[in-house]
């Protein structure tokens, strides 16, 4: 197990190294953004500090989320444009350690990213992430990797059981998150309907956590826990609907022809 998934992590390295879509939308794209939005924050800055640091926040965040669902839909989606897929699992891997794998892999792509944009907005903007706490960043990391991972999971899912044709949902199915999980603004901003709603979406939590960590940075435990116990059903639920879709898409043939 422990040399399969080693196999998936050497894989993942070799990719991201030498493929230039990849390397512009993990890093590239996350450095234009945060730098744009800092100058904006910095304008914001001089009529609302706190609203200015919302949007800073909320987008350093919410690149945990885009990174690292990204990171695995689309190291899947290599397999398929290579026409590697099959071959990987007709091997002795199986898809909870090709998974683990990702899910690793992911998680480090992102903590790469964030580290470097947190960086960037300080010497742009002036604004420190760790005003919200070390140990809150930390926690808000945790919950945001589990619900991009459930996501992934979902994703891939749906990949396989209806083809490359939806391909185009590796990148862009989690941006219908971003507003629904009040990333950049209170939640009370949101309909009455839609705060019902996001009240059962993980991340939703973790963003009005962190805004609230802005004013006083003592870690609120309530809101983690209820942010990781969704997470705890996102997360099983996704596997389990995963492995409906890959059985599914084994019995009909779809597995196959999604490398045709």
């Amino acid at each position: 197990m422990k040399n399969r998934i080693i196999a998936i992590f050497l894989q993942e390295y070799f990719i991201t190294k030498r493929s230039l879509e990849v390397i512009f939308d993990l890093f590239i794209y996350s450095t234009i953004t945060i730098v744009l939005f800092g100058f904006v924050a910095k304008y914001l800055a001089g009529t609302n500090v706190a609203a200015a640091y919302y949007l800073v926040i909320g987008l350093l965040l919410w690149e945990v989320v885009r990174v690292t669902q990204y990171s695995i839909t689309v190291a899947v989606m290599w397999n398929v444009w290579s026409r590697n897929l099959s071959n990987m699992f007709v091997s002795p891997l199986s898809a909870a350690e090709y998974f683990i794998a990702l899910m690793i892999t992911s998680s480090l792509k992102s903590a790469l990213v964030v580290i470097i944009l947190s960086i960037i907005i300080y010497f742009v903007s002036g604004f420190d992430v760790l005003r919200i706490g070390f140990v809150n960043v930390l926690l808000d990391f945790i919950n945001l990797s589990i619900f991009a991972w459930a996501m992934g999971i979902v994703i891939t899912g749906l990949i396989f059981r209806f083809g490359t044709r939806i391909q185009a949902l590796s990148w862009g199915l989690i941006l219908l998150f971003q507003p629904l999980s009040a990333t950049f603004f209170p939640i009370t901003i949101l309909p009455k309907p839609l705060q019902i709603l996001s009240f059962f979406i993980p991340i939703t939590h973790v963003f009005e956590s962190a805004r609230r960590n802005y004013l006083n940075p003592t870690t609120d435990w309530g809101s983690f826990f209820l942010a990781l116990a969704l997470n705890t059903v996102y997360f099983i639920a996704s596997c389990l609907l995963f492995y409906y879709m890959f059985k599914k898409s084994r019995q009909t043939g779809q597995f196959a022809r999604n490398e045709g």
